[in-house]
């Protein structure tokens, strides 16, 4: 018979199996609850074509008219904070990558508002997936999951021009991850927010005007303020650090701190998430 705990030769750690087993096929779970709603919000945006085409013209026309603006801008001043036009439009992109996706991964967070003044929220509360897995992932934005492709690979080319070396890609891909996990952060805190006082589409709308600031190096700005969007509102450690990085201005110190930030904001997020719910008031009562 074979014990479910592996038991290391020095006696210091185990693996419990049967916790990695159930972990698995918990994340399997979701997965295919994810897939399933991302398939019906596909299917409710692809049945308004002419909405679909409009949007996504509209977005592209956005990122051209913006990456313009950035290239005339530091070919006419010479650089931007010091970082050269290649870098002022890669640190653009980088926001683009980390701002979209969010967008992509957590579109539900718009209707939020709705599911509480219809009592709908009260059905999400029932059933058996996580409640705040259904609210934030509840289906992707399928404009993003077309506009995605094309700015991955804008990003690509643009920072191979940058020459990083393999660690420099390296740091830049964690940094990355750890600026989507304090945006995730953010979005469950609006979440929660949204329980409270039922106020969703100003307050996300307040993040997106405060993130949108990390489309420049976080350097234009001027103390006290460039200390607030580093530190307090991590806008320069969620998109402006992962940049840095790429251009080897980041060593390792800077990637724990990012993901100590990060890890420390979804905390907090995750714990203000569960007392909102308890000030949750059932539509039926």
């Amino acid at each position: 018979m074979v014990d479910s705990k592996f038991q290391v030769p020095n006696n210091r750690y185990h693996i419990n199996v049967d916790h990695v087993i159930k972990f698995i096929r918990r994340s399997n779970y979701y997965f295919k609850i994810w897939v399933l709603m991302s398939k019906n919000a596909f299917i409710m945006i692809a049945s308004q074509k002419m909405v679909l085409v409009i949007f996504l013209l509209g977005k592209v026309l956005r990122f051209s008219f913006f990456v313009s603006f950035l290239y005339f801008l530091v070919q006419g001043a010479g650089n931007l904070a010091g970082y050269t036009t290649n870098q002022t439009i890669f640190f653009f992109l980088t926001f683009m990558v980390i701002d979209t996706t969010s967008q992509f991964l957590f579109r539900e967070v718009y209707k939020f508002r709705q599911l509480i003044v219809s009592g709908d929220f009260d059905l999400v509360l029932l059933k058996p997936a996580n409640s705040l897995f259904r609210v934030l992932m509840g289906g992707i934005d399928i404009i993003d999951f077309i506009t995605l492709p094309p700015l991955y690979l804008a990003t690509v080319y643009v920072g191979n021009l940058l020459n990083p070396s393999l660690m420099q890609f390296v740091l830049y891909f964690l940094l990355i991850l750890s600026g989507l996990l304090i945006s995730t952060a953010f979005h469950i805190a609006v979440l929660a927010i949204g329980i409270i006082s039922l106020e969703v589409d100003h307050t996300i709308m307040i993040y997106r005007d405060i993130s949108a600031m990390g489309r420049f190096p976080i350097d234009i700005y001027q103390k006290p303020l460039k200390t607030v969007l580093t530190y307090f509102l991590p806008i320069g450690i969620m998109v402006s650090l992962p940049s840095k990085a790429l251009f080897g201005l980041v060593s390792i110190d800077g990637l724990i701190l990012s993901f100590s930030f990060s890890f420390v904001f979804m905390f907090i997020a995750l714990k203000f998430w569960k007392f909102a719910l308890t000030k949750y008031t059932s539509a039926s009562s």
